[in-house]
């Protein structure tokens, strides 16, 4: 299986590489595995989806807007 660091995964996804040590840690991609002290994720991984923006998310009046 082909693997990339986590700065490959940032460069790739746009998202820091602190965020996806958060999300390996968490467990929220499916095949990463550290090795030592190394983060190393599947070539394949999606993206997660982050949880602390309301994307995907529909309010009850039905807008996507921040109050």
């Amino acid at each position: 299986m082909d693997y990339m660091t986590l700065k490959e995964a940032s460069e790739k996804w746009g998202v820091s590489p602190r965020r996806i040590n958060y999300y390996c840690t968490a467990g929220r991609i499916p095949g990463a595995v550290k090795m030592a002290t190394i983060w190393l994720l599947p070539k394949n991984a999606e993206k997660p989806i982050d949880g602390r923006t309301k994307q995907g998310k529909v309010q009850r009046d039905g807008k996507n807007s921040l109050r």
